[in-house]
């Protein structure tokens, strides 16, 4: 099992920027792709970014694309969503998950085996 920590949430004013980090330990060897995904109150889980831990290609929903980047260190294990031109709308738990299999599709939630626990971020209008 892969065991994952984010940190870096908070309440950050419209246009501003914050970057979290998710910190990975336990099997770590067996992470294919790493992915953020945020959860707003009555919405479903949907995807952000995920990045491949091999190689570093990344994916991005249309919302974040031009605004967020997603990066991976591999000697600290720990992925990176770096957000900027933050929107009310982006007020959400964001969490970390990582796939221990390979995958085409990345922006599901069922293709993530471990997840963390999610770290509030919050744009107010």
């Amino acid at each position: 099992q892969v065991h994952l920590v984010e940190s870096g949430g908070g309440l950050v004013q419209a246009g501003g920027s914050l970057r979290l980090s998710c910190a990975a330990s336990g099997r770590t060897d067996t992470m294919y792709t790493m992915g953020w995904f945020r959860q707003a109150p009555g919405k479903e889980r949907e995807f952000v970014a995920a990045i491949r831990w091999a190689g570093g290609s990344s994916y991005y929903a249309a919302s974040a694309k031009d605004r967020f980047t997603i990066s991976r260190d591999v000697a600290k294990k720990t992925v990176y969503l770096q957000m900027s031109n933050l929107l009310p709308e982006d007020t959400a738990v964001y969490y970390c998950a990582a796939a221990k299999s390979w995958r085409i599709v990345v922006v599901t939630t069922s293709v993530y085996d471990d997840w963390g626990q999610g770290t509030q971020v919050t744009v107010p209008s």
